[in-house]
């Protein structure tokens, strides 16, 4: 018995200049596809910018404030 199973993958083309495609290729390890590193250097953007939203101080109140504050309104 032979079983045959057959995936068809899609794929696009984009136009880029040969100057992007050297410099995606330089993040590139031996045997990777261009598909590989853009979705590596997709994953690692995103993990950059969760950790910036994260990090994000702005409009935060150090901690000593907050207690002192909380304190304030529970002793009312």
């Amino acid at each position: 018995m032979i079983i045959i199973i057959m995936v068809t993958i899609m794929s696009t083309t984009i136009a880029i200049s040969e100057r992007t495609r050297n410099e995606i290729r330089e993040f590139g390890a031996k045997g990777e596809t261009y598909d590989d590193i853009l979705e590596r250097l997709l994953k690692s953007a995103k993990d950059r910018q969760l950790q910036e939203l994260l990090m994000d101080e702005r409009d935060t109140v150090p901690v000593s404030d907050a207690l002192k504050k909380a304190k304030k309104r529970w002793q009312k």
